[in-house]
């Protein structure tokens, strides 16, 4: 596989619209938590915990458990395993105790991870490969539909790391060339 996309083609197939699309969701994620020390990475804004870093932690969890878990029925590695363990929000409660360097590696290792697993999965079977996970009802998710699934979930935590990085340092745009 080439280098990852960094947005979806204007009139590309299927496959590169999907995988553009989360890759310009995961640097969006990069871009509004990149840069900030410590403190920035455990700002909250009003009544919400959700932090840069816990969106991170969060994410980083997230691509492991869809792609290692779901998808090829993996067990989740470490951190994830232990940390869950004891606590199912683990990844928000324990980011405060990371350092910037060790959250943005943790999620850059798991989206790595991702690419290798996605790119596995395409090799066997394309964007209709069932996962490995079935629902209580017994269906099986295929990977077009994880890949949907993951750019949902960082839609979702984009919205909510624009509002965060603005409070912290006024940072606001939908691309890292807008800051230019």
């Amino acid at each position: 596989m080439s280098a990852p996309l960094t947005e979806p083609p204007a009139a590309g197939n299927e496959l590169d619209t999907l995988l553009g699309a989360l890759e310009r969701q995961r640097r969006y994620i990069a871009w509004k938590c990149g840069g900030l020390d410590a403190a920035g990475l455990r700002a909250t804004l009003g009544p919400s915990t959700v932090t840069l870093g816990g969106l991170l932690k969060h994410l980083a969890a997230v691509e492991e458990h869809t792609f290692s878990m779901k998808l090829f029925g993996v067990p989740v590695g470490e951190p994830f395993a232990s940390g869950w363990a004891d606590d199912e929000d683990w990844e928000w409660h324990s980011a405060a105790s990371d350092s910037p360097e060790e959250l943005m590696a943790l999620w850059e290792a798991a989206v790595a991870r991702s690419r290798v697993l996605v790119a596995e999965a395409l090799a066997d079977g394309g964007l209709d490969r069932p996962g490995a996970a079935t629902w209580p009802d017994g269906r099986t998710a295929s990977l077009r539909r994880h890949l949907i699934d993951m750019i949902e979930e960082y839609a979702r935590h984009v919205g909510q790391a624009d509002l965060i990085r603005e409070s912290v340092d006024g940072l606001t745009g939908e691309d890292p060339s807008d800051d230019a």
